[in-house]
Order: C-alpha cells, then structure tokens, then sequence
C-alpha cells in the first residue's frame, strides 16, 4: 500500500517571476498532477531557457520550460557542445516574433523601422534570440541597422514607445505585457510583421523558424489574424527521465489538456499533434512519449 501511494516527484525549471513561462509552469503542473494523482511535479523559478537547458544536460532537472531557439542552439552545438542529453515531452504555445509601434506612427513595414529606434527587450530575453535570426533571414542586422536598445527589464519599454522615444517595440505572443500596456496606451497600437515574401526568405535560411499566426483579438484593437515567423517552446526533459514517467506526462497532459486550457488561453496549444509537427526532429521526443503518441494513433505502430 505504501509504494502504491508513492508519488513521483519531478522538479520543472520556469523562469523568473512575472514572466511567461512561470504563467505556464504552474497550471501545467497542476492540471498533470491532478489528471494523474501518482505525479508530483514542482515548478520552481530559474533564470529561463538559458539556465534550464544546460541544468537538464547535465541531468540537474528533471524538466524544464526552454524557448525554440535556446532548443536550436543547444542540440547545434551553437555556442558550445551539442547537447546530447535533452527531449521533449511536449510543446507549449506558438510564438510568434513582432514589432508593436503606435496606432498613429508612419512605420508599415520592417524597412521603414531601419535606422530608427527600437526596443529589443530585456538584454537576457529569449525575443533577442528569435529577432537575432529573423532579422538575419531578412539580411539585416538588429542591432547595426537599428538604433538598437536593449533593456534590463521588459516593462521599461512600453513607455519608450507610447512618449516616442522609440519607435517601436519588439516582442510576442498572445497577451504579452508589454504589448499590452502599449496597445492600452491612449495612441492604441498597430502591428508591424514580416510579409509573405519576407517570411518565406526567413523560413528558408534558418528552417527551425516556422511561419506562425498570432489570433485576432489578442490585443485590443487587433481584429484580424497576424502572420509572422517564430518557434514553439517545449517542456524538455533529461534524456535518463525513465521513459515509464515520460509516458505517464504525455498520458496526463492529453487527457488534461482541456482543463489546461482552461486556466491558460495559449495551452490550448499544447498537443501531442503539434508537439510532433513543432518538434525539430522526431528523435528528440522521449520514447517514452513516442510510445503514448502510437497507442493513440498520432503514429504508426
């Protein structure tokens, strides 16, 4: 009867307070943990994917939140060595890479933010990391053919924007705080993405970037769908996660997604069917999520 009632403990590394991946962290471990009563997952805050990729390499977390790009870059060997020792159990929520500027500025268009001011983000956000290569497919460089201002902390920046001190803001994903406070400001806000063409030059050079589309009513005022270019952060595991725990994760959370979704609008998007598409490669998924995804029939036996 004791063992029975054993829990399985896992420790989940977020990021640091207030931002999204803690938003995510929380509901995830409890709807998991209440859909399958035998899992204790604990989220606990980090420093983000920079922190929680090399911690999971080194078999220091059992699971940890971890943005598409640090992903990339890690299993490149971008940076330093390959990392051999990382798989995912699933993917979150697209996000989809953007600038905001003021409803009544003249900036339509990349090209015409060239040579102006922008806010980046915070000097250690996983943005700079997306907008590195987006802006490389389209052959610019942010920070050479920007005015470029990286911050300490994201909050700083929607007041740069809505007093014109920048002209415009770059950042993602639905809800995002501080394109929120901009588009409340009193000037509202419009979006500023890569076109078709310039999606498609993207997409081609760096091919871990995928085409996205941010919903219509994300924002105040935004009444139609918007096309960018982004990835899909995942819940990574360490590679020695025994893949009986691995499946009993992938079982709780496509039995719980529903109610995940309900406590966290982007989770609606965390699937098995899109894990296996935003995945880099179908090797990286832990076998033992590859074993639920065929007892399902998401793949062949």
């Amino acid at each position: 009867m004791a063992a029975a009632q054993e829990k399985t403990k896992l420790v989940l590394g977020t990021a640091t307070p207030g931002g999204g991946f803690p938003a995510y962290g929380w509901p995830y471990a409890e709807v998991l943990n209440e859909t399958d009563p035998a899992l204790a997952i604990e989220p606990i805050n980090t420093k983000g994917s920079t922190e929680n990729a090399p911690r999971l390499e080194r078999g220091d977390l059992d699971l940890g939140l971890v943005t598409g790009e640090v992903t990339y870059e890690a299993i490149s060997g971008i940076g330093g060595p390959k990392a051999k020792n990382l798989r995912i159990i699933n993917a979150t929520y697209s996000q989809a890479g953007m600038f905001m500027v003021r409803a009544d500025s003249p900036y339509r268009t990349i090209s015409d933010l060239k040579g102006k001011p922008v806010v980046w983000g915070a000097g250690t956000s996983g943005f700079i990391v997306l907008a590195r290569y987006v802006m490389d497919g389209l052959g610019l460089d942010f920070k050479k053919d920007f005015e470029a201002i990286l911050l300490e902390k994201a909050g700083d920046g929607p007041p740069m924007v809505l007093d014109g001190r920048a002209a415009a803001m770059w950042g993602g994903g639905v809800g995002w705080p501080p394109f929120m406070a901009i588009a409340k400001g009193p000037a509202r806000a419009r979006f500023v993405a890569p076109g078709a063409d310039e999606i498609k030059r993207i997409t081609g050079k760096h091919t871990f970037l995928k085409q996205t589309t941010m919903p219509a009513g994300s924002y105040p005022g935004q009444n139609a769908p918007i096309n960018s270019v982004g990835s899909w952060p995942f819940v990574l595991a360490r590679a020695t996660l025994p893949d009986g725990v691995a499946y009993r994760l992938a079982r709780a959370l496509h039995m719980g997604q529903a109610a995940l979704a309900k406590r966290l609008d982007q989770a609606r998007e965390s699937t098995l069917e899109n894990t296996l598409a935003a995945a880099p490669s179908q090797d990286l998924i832990h076998p033992g999520v590859l074993k639920y995804m065929r007892e399902v029939g998401l793949l062949k036996q």
